[in-house]
């Protein structure tokens, strides 16, 4: 609430600076220098165990930043590496198909099975004859019957085991496993590029603006471990009226007037929104209270590099570039 106040006042104080003498006031807008932040969030909830920069140091692109404990996610990694390379082998045993073993085994249990299917055959074809003559009862003709229907199946059994065997394995089963091997490798690569995140360092050049966290912390996933300010200079995020909004464009030459700050800097409008914002109260001028404006950004050049953010400016456009 106070730092709203302070930027109320400073703005007030730019709009009575201009000159009063002027036959005809130069178009302006209010609004305050920035900077592009960017927010580097936790990837993970894991212990800070080590700061390599200070708020308000300057950072190159690719310096490190922070330090996030990797053991826990090294073992995850440790495991969905094993589990890749066990699907790996399984989908290898089925690319190589049976083993020949196999194959002699499930021949020999068709030898044998076959056999006891031609021995229960032929024990019901020496039974059968007897019943006419009341020489066999009903009950054991009766099983004779079922043990060799009973052979006959484990035969046809034996056979079907070996034809599996002889055709090898299924494409359907190929294919499922190399889905498998392809799940687990994004596991791994998942967990590879979650413990790259772990080194935090610096994806554009800029100044550190906070470090909300501390040595040994342990930050919720993603909470802001660090914001930096990006970019050479600020610029300033201004609120253009209604009125003035047709007769501005990309590119047009701007004068910028930073509170504290005698001389006048010189930028370019490079960016100006097509939709209406409502206007903050400390942005409005007279009668532009109760109206509508347009979000726009000034580029500032080299000079203003040493400004921070956070200042109130006052703008004046003097229209487009030459």
């Amino acid at each position: 609430m106070k730092f709203t106040t302070v930027i109320c006042q400073s703005l007030t104080a730019l709009v009575l600076a201009v000159p009063a003498g002027c036959g005809k006031q130069v178009p302006q807008a209010l609004g305050t220098l920035e900077f592009d932040r960017i927010t580097l969030p936790a990837p993970a909830a894991e212990r800070i165990v080590a700061v390599d920069v200070r708020e308000g140091e300057q950072v190159k692109v690719g310096q490190p930043l922070l330090q996030l404990d990797p053991a826990h996610t090294r073992a995850q990694l440790a495991a969905a590496e094993a589990q890749l390379q066990q699907q790996r082998e399984l989908l290898a045993e089925l690319e190589t198909g049976p083993r020949r073993e196999d194959i002699a085994k499930a021949r020999a249990n068709l030898v044998a099975a076959q056999a006891q299917a031609r021995e229960a055959r032929a024990y019901y074809a020496r039974l059968a004859p007897l019943k006419g003559n009341g020489y066999v009862a009903a009950a054991d003709l009766d099983r004779a019957r079922a043990a060799a229907g009973n052979a006959d199946g484990q035969a046809a059994a034996a056979q079907a085991a070996l034809d599996e065997l002889l055709h090898g394995t299924r494409p359907e089963q190929l294919a499922q496993a190399q889905a498998a091997v392809a799940a687990a490798q994004a596991q791994v690569d998942a967990q590879q590029v979650l413990l790259g995140k772990l080194s935090l360092v610096a994806p554009r050049a800029g100044r550190i603006d906070s470090l909300p966290y501390r040595l040994g912390d342990q930050a919720p996933v993603g909470a802001p471990l660090a914001i930096l300010l990006a970019g050479d200079a600020p610029y300033a995020r201004i609120y253009v009226p209604v009125q003035q909004r047709a007769g501005m464009h990309v590119g047009d030459a701007i004068d910028v007037f930073v509170a504290g700050r005698e001389k006048s800097y010189a930028g370019k409008l490079r960016m100006i929104r097509s939709e209406p914002d409502f206007t903050p109260y400390y942005a409005l001028i007279g009668d532009d209270a109760a109206r509508l404006s347009y979000l726009a950004e000034v580029a500032l050049g080299a000079d203003a590099a040493e400004l921070p953010a956070g200042l109130p400016v006052r703008v004046e456009f003097r229209g487009p570039a030459k």
